[in-house]
């Protein structure tokens, strides 16, 4: 009876431990490489750390940001910073497909396009844009995996990708947004551990983070202000970055406490905030904590 006993001890032991071990596969899909580091990046590395499967996925090439470049050579140039990008947050992968920027469409190609990337990640976890948003690629970016959120499971579209088991969690990313309604943030991550880790990545977007977006704040004039030394450059982005990060406003707060509790919550500096979309997985407070596994930290 007593080794029965001990047998059953050790199988529940390595069932627990088994479960706990268990690695996600996460994968976060914007429209143009840098979307999903700027919203997603301090979580992403969090998760790389954990040993987690991490994937961005960038719908186009990023082919039209810039002011002085574009076509090809711009793509390949933006392809070759997100892979940086990724090197630095520890991601798994960082893939750009080559649709045009500017020029997005929730088409059924691209439907195929993420619903096959999600099936071959095996995801557990889909982060994707708000289908509202100034960019009508953002807007069609995340209106393309609203679309693909039911089909990952039905085997007769796509058939030459296996379906999924079970319907991933989708999550949106958080924006500005205020109409038709703004970001609800369902889940806050603390990502004090990583914030350093998200500045490096964003760093890599040299073309983005240091010519195309200042210039789209003020033309020639910007891009002038913006220090010349990478080292210049990354405290410039830092205070950005961290001031972004850091706004933390009542409803992101509450958030915060009911992850972290009211003592932890305090401590915390600077976040990133997921909304739980009305599609896929219905999560409860259970899953979504066996979902972000930092949050026990």
């Amino acid at each position: 009876m007593k080794k029965l006993a001990l047998l059953l001890f050790v199988f529940v032991s390595i069932t627990m431990v088994n479960a706990q071990e268990k690695k996600l596969n996460i994968i976060a899909i914007g429209a143009h490489p840098d979307d999903c580091d700027s919203k997603f990046g301090g979580t992403a590395a969090l998760f790389a750390k954990m040993g987690h499967n991490v994937k961005f996925l960038a719908l186009t090439s990023g082919d039209a940001g810039h002011q002085s470049e574009g076509g090809g050579a711009l793509g390949n140039r933006r392809r070759e910073e997100a892979k940086n990008a990724g090197i630095a947050l520890g991601i798994a992968e960082y893939e750009t497909l080559d649709n045009h920027d500017g020029e997005l469409l929730p088409s059924l190609a691209v439907r195929h396009q993420v619903i096959r990337a999600i099936r071959e990640w095996n995801a557990d976890i889909v982060l994707g844009l708000r289908p509202n948003d100034y960019h009508p690629d953002h807007r069609n970016a995340g209106k393309v995996v609203v679309d693909a959120s039911y089909l990952v499971i039905v085997p007769n579209v796509c058939p030459d990708t296996p379906p999924l088991s079970k319907n991933p969690l989708f999550l949106y990313m958080e924006d500005r947004f205020q109409k038709p309604y703004k970001h609800e943030p369902d889940v806050v991550i603390a990502i004090d551990k990583t914030i350093e880790l998200k500045i490096d990545g964003l760093h890599a977007h040299t073309s983005q983070m240091y010519e195309w977006l200042p210039w789209t704040n003020g033309g020639d004039a910007s891009v002038a202000k913006i220090p010349t030394s990478p080292k210049e450059r990354r405290v410039w982005l830092a205070e950005r970055t961290k001031r972004r990060s850091g706004n933390i406003n009542p409803d992101k707060q509450a958030a915060l406490i009911k992850w972290y509790g009211k003592n932890d919550a305090k401590a915390v500096k600077y976040i990133e905030s997921f909304e739980v979309a009305e599609y896929g997985m219905q999560p409860t407070d259970e899953d979504l904590r066996a979902f972000f596994p930092m949050i026990k930290e």
